[in-house]
């Protein structure tokens, strides 16, 4: 017969983690919120000897190595977006990682060619 700690925690689950005990008690970063589809990357400076990093830090500071969204660190990381958003701000006060320069109105498809595209998808 399983124990209650059995049913609730699968041997390859291991230990569990509340959120707010990656984000040392917040809910909110200190500064502007990181958006959802920022592009981030490393600056490939190391912290100083004041900064103290959690596993998780370093984890997402090894993902910004390449340029990468929030949602999708987020999504890599198996931790909640609030949790993910509230540890890139620290990272970014720290001055490790920081928005990639990229222009992103020039990114987006002109909306005239979106139009004609909904318009043949409405037609079949």
């Amino acid at each position: 017969m399983e124990t209650p700690r059995e049913r609730w925690i699968g041997r390859d689950a291991g230990p569990v983690v509340r959120p707010y005990a990656v984000t040392r008690g917040r809910t909110r970063a200190r500064g502007p919120a990181v958006d959802l589809v920022a592009i981030l990357v490393a600056t490939g400076r190391t912290p100083g000897d004041r900064v103290w990093l959690s596993r998780e830090h370093r984890m997402l500071l090894q993902m910004c190595g390449r340029p990468s969204t929030p949602a999708d660190l987020a999504s890599k990381a198996d931790l909640p977006f609030r949790v993910v958003q509230i540890l890139l701000a620290d990272l970014r006060e720290y001055g490790l990682i920081e928005e990639s320069d990229q222009d992103r109105q020039s990114e987006r498809p002109d909306p005239r060619i979106l139009m004609r595209v909904l318009d043949e998808l409405r037609r079949l």
